[in-house]
């Protein structure tokens, strides 16, 4: 038996109608039941609302929709989005889920229970279960990229942590919410639990449904966008670490910054 702390669940809708009840109901069935899911609209299009509206009188469910101007940039508009939750929240770990996605049906047990016995981790990434658009599954393990210099960092809704952890994260990332518009929040938070708090976990179970198509075709594998996202990246691992991180000598690093500028050249 493990101890019941109590589950925030932060899940951001931006025109997902058609995932969007598979998302919820992923988390209402959790075989782990002290929990509160906080959904956050981002002035959707598409009929989500009707989706919403089915869930309105559900207890555990509170909704919020976004009252201010959006800014159109994926990545700021997401962690905009689950910034005004996570102020909102109440429990003692927070799961985060975009709502293309969802959870597999024990999963906030199992990672409660990883947090329960590994008093010094603060984050836990478990695996994504990734569909494709020819609906295949592929069972992401967990196994990092021999020529990149940061670890795996698994896809956001495959990332929990203490509520503690986020307070000391968005007090030490304040400096830097305005820089690197394209640098996804997941990004955020795993490099600095990896690098500076050093309270990393990579939980080597798939318990996380992941869609892998219809992301952004500004960034585009290997385009010019996608090695500048590369490169802003970089630039805020050495923000963090105050410049103590030296990734200058690795090949990730020197291949990013020589191909980039290559492109650049032809933009």
């Amino acid at each position: 038996m493990i101890k019941k702390k109590f589950v925030s669940i932060l899940i951001i809708n931006y025109n997902n109608a058609n995932f969007l009840e598979r998302s919820i109901n992923s988390c209402i069935n959790q075989t782990y039941k002290n929990f509160e899911i906080l959904v956050y609209d981002d002035k959707s299009n598409d009929g989500s609302k009707l989706i919403l509206e089915k869930y309105y009188k559900k207890k555990k469910i509170k909704f919020f929709i976004n009252r201010s101007k959006k800014r159109n940039i994926p990545a700021i508009d997401a962690k905009n989005g689950y910034y005004e939750l996570i102020k909102k929240s109440k429990g003692d770990i927070i799961f985060l889920l975009d709502s293309d996605d969802y959870f597999l049906k024990n999963k906030v047990y199992k990672i409660v229970k990883k947090f329960n016995t590994n008093k010094k981790t603060n984050l836990i990434q478990d695996l994504p279960l990734i569909t494709t658009k020819s609906k295949k599954k592929i069972i992401k393990k967990n196994k990092n990229n021999l020529v990149s210099f940061w670890p795996y960092l698994a896809p956001t809704s495959c990332i929990s942590f203490r509520k503690i952890f986020i307070k000391k994260f968005l007090k030490f990332n304040s400096n830097l919410e305005n820089k690197y518009e394209d640098v996804w929040l997941d990004f955020r938070l795993g490099s600095y639990s990896y690098y500076i708090d050093k309270s990393f976990y990579s939980f080597n179970k798939n318990l996380t449904g992941y869609k892998s198509y219809g992301e952004s075709k500004k960034y585009l594998f290997f385009g010019v966008n996608w090695f500048l996202r590369r490169m802003n990246s970089y630039k805020y691992i050495k923000d963090i670490s105050k410049g103590k991180l030296n990734f200058a000598n690795s090949f990730d690093y020197f291949a990013t910054n020589i191909i980039f500028k290559i492109l650049n050249v032809f933009r």
